[in-house]
């Protein structure tokens, strides 16, 4: 079973996703959309907190597991 996912703000889940590749392709308002050289794409809103469910929906649109975005806070 995964871990439950952690309370992170939008600009830590970016600076995570920096790590692995993505970058800042653009921003509309207060969402940021970052870009994968492998063509996958993720929108990440700039809150100061991620619900749950709107953090598990940018990790979908990532490719990544719970597991791998919490050893990239780390």
């Amino acid at each position: 079973m995964s871990p439950s996912l952690p309370v992170v703000s939008g600009a830590e889940a970016v600076r995570s996703l920096a790590k692995v590749g993505f970058f800042w392709a653009s921003q509309r308002g207060s969402h940021v959309k970052l870009r994968h050289d492998d063509g996958r794409v993720a929108i990440v809103p700039l809150h100061r907190e991620l619900a749950r469910g709107t953090l598990r929906s940018v990790l979908r649109q990532a490719g990544i597991s719970t597991d791998e975005f919490a050893a990239l806070l780390e």
